[in-house]
């Protein structure tokens, strides 16, 4: 019988924000699937071996995802990564795939995921606590309340658009745009809010567009709300 693709949300950085079934699972596992070329520089497994350090003697398939919108490049990765996930499975070994956040929002295991489990392959999602959840607690905000809206933006795409949309806009993964996010909430009037590594060792809060670093690190997420929510 062929192996269960798990894939495992970790959380957002802190080990203690990985929940009771993800721990179970990841120790069920014979093989941890990684999104990254060694297990050293794998956030998502760092912050797995805090919680439980006998990961280490686990077996672990390295995939390399390219940072990139190519789709060939893109297709090649997911292709070449489905093969070897399908391996493992082969083997009658059960996989867990470790994904930072949650595997539901803007993660990279979900294009394997899926590839996997339209092969015939049995697959379970394990949800983990989103990164935009833990930086809204961090800086004791509501993220949503009454009728007010909640959109979740890839910062790296039309940030100008987005800053319009009503209510609470979370800008994910925002390092990279935060000279064009900082000039758009400036122009919107508008409340914000950033965490850069929420969880983790090098974590920051700023609460004000006009302190927040032009360039901070890859994991960024900005909180943005209409000011007259906030006055409400």
């Amino acid at each position: 019988m062929s192996g269960c693709l798990y894939s495992v949300g970790v959380g957002p950085g802190d080990p203690e924000l990985m929940t009771l079934k993800a721990v179970k699972i990841i120790r069920n596992c014979q093989v941890l699937v990684l999104p990254a070329e060694s297990k050293e520089k794998c956030v998502a497994y760092q912050i797995v071996r805090r919680a439980i350090p006998e990961i280490e003697d686990k077996t672990t398939v390295c995939l390399v995802m390219p940072m990139t919108k190519d789709k060939d490049r893109l297709e090649k990765s997911h292709r070449e990564g489905t093969q070897k996930v399908a391996e493992v499975l082969d083997a009658g070994k059960d996989a867990a795939f470790l994904t930072l956040g949650d595997p539901t929002v803007y993660a990279t295991s979900m294009y394997i995921h899926q590839r996997i489990a339209g092969m015939g392959y049995r697959t379970s999602i394990v949800s983990g606590v989103p990164s935009f959840c833990a930086a809204a607690a961090k800086l004791g905000v509501s993220l949503g309340e009454k009728q007010e809206q909640i959109h979740i933006i890839p910062a790296s795409y039309d940030v100008e658009a987005a800053i319009q949309l009503p209510g609470t806009k979370i800008l994910m993964k925002a390092g990279k745009k935060m000279p064009a996010v900082r000039q758009c909430v400036k122009e919107h009037h508008g409340w914000a809010a950033m965490v850069e590594n929420c969880g983790m060792a090098e974590e920051h809060l700023w609460i004000n567009a006009e302190d927040m670093p032009e360039h901070p690190g890859y994991y960024t997420l900005v909180i943005v709300k209409d000011r007259k929510d906030e006055e409400e």
